[in-house]
């Protein structure tokens, strides 16, 4: 075991949303911020944020004091190409895993992100569970990265690569300290769940 670190993909655009979601703000605080926030009570470090789409505004307006950002140059392309690009990165760190989370859930609390990251070591493959269902954050050992950054095309990001892995895949509960939702349009952001916006913990 060690300590992971922290893998934010925050580089969309936004479309349905109509701009960024980093630069959203939720709770009194942009998305990205809380994001980082949540990363690092949670223990990981270093904490990196993939940005793309209006960088320079997300640099200017966001608190990134805390984390180191990584741009993505192919943003546009889907989600997969920002997974890759912050894996690259990473590989300049000494960290053993990474738990991989994305900026528009804002109901993934520090207690999801130290539940996944108990977990990391090199060869580990965990997610977090939400009743039946899967999501993130996502803890990837390091001996995986080469193959999750080749898969990780488009929208897919590991997706593909945890699907062929599923015997080693770890799903660890966080339905009770956690939300799985993501904010996709204003009536998203609007309803939900309203204990989420007092904080990251």
């Amino acid at each position: 075991m060690g300590q992971p670190a922290a893998l934010i993909l925050a580089a969309g655009a936004g479309r349905r949303y109509g701009r960024p979601k980093a630069l959203l703000e939720f709770g009194g605080r942009l998305l990205v911020e809380r994001a980082v926030d949540t990363a690092r009570a949670a223990g990981c470090r270093p904490v990196q944020v993939v940005l793309g789409a209006q960088a320079p505004v997300v640099r200017a307006r966001a608190d990134l004091a805390a984390a180191v950002p990584v741009d993505n140059p192919d943003w546009a392309s889907g989600m997969g190409s920002s997974l890759r690009a912050g894996l690259a990165a990473l590989r300049a760190t000494e960290a053993v895993a990474v738990v991989v989370l994305l900026v528009d859930m804002p109901g993934v609390t520090a207690a999801a992100v130290r539940r996944l990251a108990a977990f990391a070591a090199p060869d580990a493959l965990a997610v977090a569970g939400y009743g039946a269902g899967r999501g993130h954050p996502v803890l990837l050992g390091r001996t995986h990265w080469t193959e999750v950054a080749a898969s990780a095309v488009g929208d897919t990001g590991a997706r593909g690569y945890l699907r062929r892995r599923a015997a080693e895949l770890r799903v660890v509960p966080c339905d009770d300290v956690a939300v799985g939702g993501d904010l996709d349009t204003e009536a998203d952001r609007v309803s939900f769940p309203p204990g989420v916006v007092r904080g990251t913990s």
